[in-house]
């Protein structure tokens, strides 16, 4: 993030030159980047409007130097140069115009660029009848979606994720002091300025941080519906994010009223601390983030189930980096109380267990694809069955693991490591995508049969 006055130098710099010099410069930087850009010229305006507020006010810029200060603030970032991973499949919410049998999907991903930040990227395909999968052509091209922050807040509920983050203090009582319910993102700005402000009493800087980070992790983002999925990505766009999207487990969820939705669960690092995030779509364009709250959305590894149970949505997590859990809420923004459901029982899994995604609803029980960790750290593909009625009792469990990393598998920046972050049915086969050592992924396919007849029951 570039300082005030460096932008102003930089800025400064740029008015600075000839118009006949800035014509040169512009013409050199159309020359050699135009053809990696859509609309290279949205691209350099777009990035000039965010800087110009640091332009004096009455001062004339013409269109070359308003463009050219733009190329100034642009950069290009290779989302996937080191690394493409934890992959996770739901339906797609478009069906239409193919073949009977065949089925419509949108395969998510981690993506690791410069800096080892991780992104969540997309690609679509068909699952045929036969099973063949078809992934569909991958653009060249990104796009940056539009971003705003949530038009309010709602005041206890941010008070209560300050509790949980240990920053409910003097400090933040202050801010909250004169905060509306709701409040606005630019009314908490103006109440943080006024206790800045305020002389007779000081401030803990570390608490205003903690507020903004929060603030700024609950979002809206929208895509250009025309452009191809495979040029959305889900950079990390708030701090808290700032050090990477991690492990985004996508689940197509049935709502009462019958109504269909997306919901993923993800990890925001900012690299101190983590952040359980929730993410919302219908329709892959237009996406909600909102930070998840309680004392049991404390760690990795969340996992929605696709529908309510007994009138109450339910969620897989590992609040103790080991065990398996179990929890249960009347609002999908707050878990208080997780109980274990499964514990490392086989060597293979001794180190520690998870989920590899949401649970999948059979008429045998609900499979969830587990992963275990073994000796050497070694990762494998394991399953679970859980109760429909009762997903809180294991009724069945895979003795060995039906994926392990076989020699080509191996190799990468996190070696002997299999994992997955979501997989479905379709045609009585369980299509498992998974990542290999964290740096490339693959699609398996598991007879659902087969794998059900080898668990074995409890």
């Amino acid at each position: 993030m570039q300082s005030k006055k460096r932008t102003k130098g930089l800025i400064s710099r740029v008015l600075s030159l000839t118009d006949e010099k800035a014509l040169e410069l512009l013409k050199t930087v159309y020359m050699n980047f135009f053809d990696r850009h859509k609309d290279i010229v949205s691209v350099f305006v777009e990035n000039f409007d965010k800087v110009s507020e640091h332009i004096s006010e009455g001062q004339e810029v013409s269109n070359v130097k308003k463009q050219l200060i733009g190329a100034y603030f642009t950069m290009e970032y290779s989302v996937e140069s080191a690394a493409l991973f934890n992959p996770s499949i739901v339906p797609h919410p478009n069906q239409e115009g193919i073949a009977e049998g065949d089925l419509r999907f949108i395969l998510s991903l981690r993506a690791t660029g410069e800096g080892h930040i991780s992104s969540i990227v997309f690609r679509s395909g068909i699952i045929h009848k036969d099973g063949f999968i078809l992934l569909n052509p991958v653009s060249e091209f990104v796009e940056t979606p539009k971003i705003r922050h949530d038009q309010s807040y709602i005041r206890h509920v941010f008070q209560l994720k300050l509790e949980h983050m240990k920053a409910w203090n003097d400090t933040s009582m202050r801010v909250f002091k004169e905060l509306p319910e709701p409040f606005s993102f630019n009314e908490l700005n103006s109440c943080i300025a006024a206790v800045k402000k305020d002389k007779t009493a000081g401030y803990d800087k570390e608490t205003i941080t903690n507020i903004l980070w929060l603030a700024d992790s609950n979002y809206f983002i929208k895509f250009d519906s025309k452009n191809n999925i495979s040029e959305r990505v889900i950079f990390p766009f708030s701090k808290n994010e700032s050090n990477g999207i991690e492990d985004a487990r996508f689940v197509q969820f049935f709502d009462e009223n019958g109504e269909t939705v997306y919901y993923a669960t993800y990890t925001a690092y900012n690299g101190v601390c983590i952040l359980p995030q929730l993410l919302m779509t219908k329709d892959f364009v237009f996406f909600d983030i909102v930070t998840l709250n309680g004392e049991s959305v404390q760690n990795k590894g969340m996992a929605l189930f696709p529908r309510k149970i007994n009138g109450k949505y339910v969620m897989l997590s590992r609040v103790d980096g080991v065990n398996n859990y179990i929890m249960y809420s009347d609002h999908l923004h707050y878990w208080d109380r997780a109980e274990i459901i499964q514990e490392p029982k086989m060597p293979w899994e001794f180190v520690q267990i998870g989920n590899c995604g949401s649970p999948i609803e059979t008429s045998e029980g609900w499979i969830v694809i587990t992963h275990g960790v073994g000796p050497m750290r070694q990762y494998a593909l394991g399953a679970i069955l859980l109760d429909l009625k009762n997903p809180a009792k294991l009724i069945g469990h895979l003795e060995e693991p039906f994926l392990t990393p076989n020699e080509e598998e191996r190799e990468g920046y996190v070696p002997n490591v299999v994992y997955s972050c979501g997989s479905m049915i379709h045609n009585g086969k369980l299509i498992v995508p998974y990542a290999m050592s964290d740096i490339t992924s693959r699609i398996a396919t598991v007879d659902l049969g087969e794998l059900i007849a080898r668990m074995k029951r409890v």
